[in-house]
């Protein structure tokens, strides 16, 4: 009798444990860099990196006058679909007010660091055009996406985003250039 209890607390104590931290998730510190998923900041000429680094997700800056800003995580998850999300946030524009997230593409595997391309696309759900509304104090977000299954895996780019007021058209926030390459 005092084995098979023995057992039992054994077996529950080794349950325990695993159930402690067999599951436990693997934190990544955001500015890590690895060959499989990885967030970089923006090439400014000092932080850029070389060809062999591969760019799945960005963590895109917009910036604006005085304290316009906002902020794209673009995440392109590792599977068939090959959909990229792009959740964006502005802050500090006008109030009750709509913007539109435009990005433009250098040529597919011209990679230089330099965005020079002004093929402006407005992103929203897919390929309808989504507009993104702020607040009362001129905050707004929206969780748009793009499908690029139609760009073969492995292909890299420039990549550079802007905001515009919808109504005006006058662009409001500009990001830096980056490098994404396809899944």
């Amino acid at each position: 009798m005092k084995v098979k209890i023995s057992v039992l607390k054994n077996a529950a104590t080794l349950l325990l444990l695993i159930t402690a931290f067999g599951c436990k998730k693997e934190r990544v510190n955001s500015q890590s860099v690895n060959s499989e998923n990885s967030t970089l900041k923006a090439n400014n000429g000092a932080g850029s990196t070389d060809g062999a680094t591969s760019q799945f997700n960005l963590e895109v800056v917009l910036n604006g006058e005085g304290n316009n800003n906002g902020h794209i995580q673009f995440r392109q998850n590792p599977d068939a679909a090959k959909i990229i999300i792009l959740d964006t946030k502005v802050r500090h524009l006008l109030a009750n007010h709509t913007y539109v997230l435009q990005r433009a593409v250098d040529a597919i595997n011209v990679v230089d660091g330099d965005c020079t391309s002004t093929s402006w696309l407005t992103l929203g759900f897919g390929l309808t055009p989504h507009s993104i509304l702020t607040d009362d104090k001129g905050d707004g977000e929206d969780e748009l996406w793009r499908d690029v299954s139609a760009v073969p895996s492995g292909s890299t780019f420039d990549i550079h985003f802007r905001v515009l007021d919808a109504v005006t058209m006058q662009v409001v926030l500009t990001s830096d250039c980056y490098q994404y390459t396809v899944r």
